[in-house]
């Protein structure tokens, strides 16, 4: 398969700390790459050595099947942190300007703010736009060039419920109807839930897991989680109960049942037989988040 982003022990050190730790990724054509991790756990810094705005301590970057790689971040447009733009521009007058500066044709303005639902904005400047807005905004400065791979670092971050489906909405036409590759940054869970493809998730510098979201729902869609006042004795309960190995415990008395089962009253009854009270049960919503959360936290 045909890979848009792939490094091999890509490692960022400042003051003798590696903010980012020998990192593997790939990113094949036509993902939306979902990565996740902690505020500070080196998101943003790796996605600025993918850009070459930050030195790399160690490790190599490779795009498009091994293009050179001067010529291959031409071909990818990027939002990093937050939007920069003329606040008391137009969206347009944004546009064309920035194409004058990359030198890319200034008639394209007027497609894009189609494609990022921005053609309607008219005379009003930018500096008046709502947050959801100027992330289009950004979202649009980075397709400037048409390229084929979109870098995103957290665009939807601090946006109310409107904006976020907005975003999110531009995110899947951008995959679906123009074809683009994408790499999203996020600590959001639930959204990435709704877009990604597959997942790199990062702690504290290091990716602990790469995973699709097929595999992902493999492990997840079928998950109950349950607190009870004996997890270690929950386990063996139900284990023994549903003839199975796929019950583990968890963190703070949660246990986690993969066999798919209808009959939670069943369980229950058997906890609540050998003297073990259930305090809560959560369907696989909670248990995605709670996959995502403990690797997250490096465990």
């Amino acid at each position: 398969m045909e890979y848009i982003l792939k490094t091999e022990g890509l490692t960022k050190i400042y003051s003798k700390i590696k903010v980012v730790d020998n990192v593997d990724m790939q990113i094949n054509k036509g993902d939306i790459y979902g990565f996740v991790g902690k505020n500070g756990a080196g998101k943003t810094t790796f996605i600025r050595m993918v850009l070459g705005l930050a030195r790399i301590s160690g490790g190599s970057i490779s795009m498009f099947d091994g293009e050179n790689l001067k010529k291959a971040r031409r071909k990818t447009g990027s939002l990093v942190e937050s939007p920069a733009f003329y606040p008391n521009m137009t969206a347009k007058e944004n546009i064309r300007i920035f194409c004058r500066m990359i030198g890319e044709d200034e008639k394209q303005a007027d497609s894009i703010l189609e494609k990022v639902g921005l053609s309607d904005t008219g005379k009003k400047k930018a500096g008046n736009f709502s947050l959801g807005m100027k992330q289009r905004l950004g979202i649009g400065l980075a397709l400037v060039g048409d390229p084929e791979f979109l870098i995103l670092d957290e665009p939807i971050n601090g946006l109310d419920p409107t904006g976020i489906a907005e975003v999110r909405k531009l995110i899947l036409s951008l995959k679906n109807e123009q074809g683009k590759t994408i790499l999203i940054s996020s600590h959001l869970i639930s959204e990435l839930e709704k877009i990604a493809t597959r997942y790199g998730i990062i702690a504290k510098g290091k990716i602990v897991e790469e995973i699709s979201a097929q595999e992902l729902e493999e492990k997840c869609g079928n998950r109950l989680s349950m607190k009870t006042s004996d997890p270690e004795k929950a386990v063996d309960t139900i284990k023994a109960l549903l003839n199975t190995e796929k019950v583990e415990k968890g963190e703070n008395g949660l246990i986690y049942i993969s066999e798919k089962t209808d009959d939670i009253g069943r369980i229950t009854n058997e906890l609540f037989k050998n003297n073990i009270t259930v305090q809560a049960v959560s369907s696989a919503d909670n248990t995605i988040e709670s996959y995502f959360i403990e690797r997250m936290e490096g465990k």
